[in-house]
């Protein structure tokens, strides 16, 4: 079976075939330098924040070690499939592959340079969108396909507990990962101080804050989004200038993440426009 891992539920995404004759697809016969065999290799490649796009595991085993990967893979939009000892032993370059198999992702990152560049190239203020542990994988690549659109320089994510630039968020966002620069960061507050020294003023998506209205969003400014089913975490919200909300008339009264910030992004470009 393989899974998808979405907060801390694994879901079924497709069935794997019970027997292993038919041929592996050409990901899986090439070798790569993303492929990674052996579990301290990925528990390694994860520690080091690497991206994780596809997992491939040994029916059966569920010893420790294999837990603790799958645990720290929660929220990280990896596919987790499970699979014959067969079909691992056919996609082995190693030949010790100890009954785990993964594929990193092809894509790097940017740096934070690398968004103020573009800002100063177009000659604009800075305008970022920081991700705050969003674990939906097509969450991201859709805020991502959003930030190219309205013209933010840049996405910022966390390095641990979300998810990265995994194949289905570079579908999701319908290219635009190619365009619009993605930094991973080791830890969100102190970037967020980190670039409050460069002149940014921070609004935190909050149902509880100033209708977005009525907040001044022009200037260079980071919108900060945040996790789909807690929000913004509290320390991260602690260092945000402005806590800002969407107004809602319905029933319901949350938006999912990545609406919520196309929604909050495009209040920033009608202000800048008014100007």
């Amino acid at each position: 079976m393989a899974y998808e891992i979405f907060g801390s539920d694994l879901t079924e995404i497709k069935a794997e075939p019970a027997k292993v004759h038919a041929s592996l697809d050409s990901s899986e016969k090439e070798p790569s330098s993303d492929r990674l065999e052996g579990r301290n290799a990925v528990i390694e490649a994860i520690k080091a924040g690497r991206t994780i796009d596809k997992v491939y595991i040994q029916d059966g085993i569920k010893d420790g070690a294999i837990s603790g990967i799958l645990s720290k893979l929660k929220g990280s939009g990896a596919s987790v499939s499970f699979v014959k000892k067969q079909k691992l032993d056919m996609m082995s370059e190693t030949g010790h592959h100890q009954g785990i198999i993964a594929q990193t992702t092809a894509y790097e990152y940017a740096q934070l340079e690398d968004i103020f560049d573009l800002a100063k190239k177009r000659g604009e203020p800075p305008f970022i969108i920081i991700l705050d542990e969003i674990e939906d994988p097509h969450n991201l690549g859709a805020i991502i396909r959003t930030a190219n659109i309205c013209g933010a320089h840049g996405v910022i994510i966390p390095k641990h507990r979300a998810t990265g630039l995994t194949a289905t968020v570079v579908r999701a966002s319908a290219g635009a990962v190619n365009f619009t620069p993605v930094v991973k960061v080791t830890n969100i507050s102190n970037t967020i101080e980190e670039l409050k020294l460069k002149g940014l003023w921070f609004a935190c998506a909050d149902m509880d804050g100033e209708v977005m209205y009525k907040c001044n969003l022009t200037g260079a400014i980071g919108l900060v989004i945040g996790n789909e089913g807690s929000g913004v975490s509290r320390l991260v919200k602690e260092k945000c200038d402005y806590i800002v909300s969407i107004p809602m008339k319905g029933q319901i009264n949350s938006l999912n993440a990545s609406v919520a910030a196309g929604i909050l992004a495009y209040e920033i470009v009608r202000q800048r426009c008014a100007k």
